[in-house]
């Protein structure tokens, strides 16, 4: 049985049990955006323009309004490529090709091995797996240290042997 009071500023209370089998009915709410598409179809341009020899493209997946499975379907929907790379710094970053060459999921995590953002780089090398120049040179000194050292040392064991 249900029952209405008549409250003030004419509100009307209910109390009472009605309906009580609409607990029973299972609700499946299905909430999309519709932006999987056209993301899939701006990777598509970006990646057009990389092969015609223009500048990469960064998509940051976290700033796009996706719902609740849209970012797991675009993974799928670009798949898996051969290309699997982590980097240790403050955090992991996982940088991973999908199935389609130039398109590279780039992923960083914090110490926590939380995700704190979250991007698609169509590309044809992610910048984060490239060299530095910076670095490239300390290297090159490096190994110049390294070749004289090693041939000072194959000097003094062929000198040694001539003994």
């Amino acid at each position: 049985m249900v029952t209405a009071e008549t409250g003030r500023a004419g509100t009307r209370h209910y109390s009472g049990t009605a309906m009580t089998g609409l607990d029973n009915i299972a609700v499946n709410i299905e909430s999309f955006t519709g932006n999987v598409q056209p993301l899939l179809h701006e990777i598509r341009h970006a990646l057009q323009r990389v092969a015609e020899g223009e500048a990469g493209t960064v998509i940051d997946l976290r700033s796009l309004p996706l719902a609740p499975g849209e970012e797991e379907q675009i993974e799928s929907e670009l798949g898996q490529g051969e290309i699997y790379a982590e980097l240790y710094a403050e955090g992991t970053t996982t940088i991973r090709e999908s199935s389609y060459p130039g398109v590279w999921f780039v992923t960083h995590s914090n110490a926590a091995q939380e995700i704190v953002s979250k991007f698609i780089e169509v590309t044809l090398c992610p910048d984060l797996l490239k060299s530095q120049q910076d670095d490239i040179e300390i290297g090159l000194e490096r190994l110049d240290g390294h070749l004289s050292d090693s041939v000072e040392t194959d000097a003094d064991q062929y000198s040694a042997n001539e003994r």
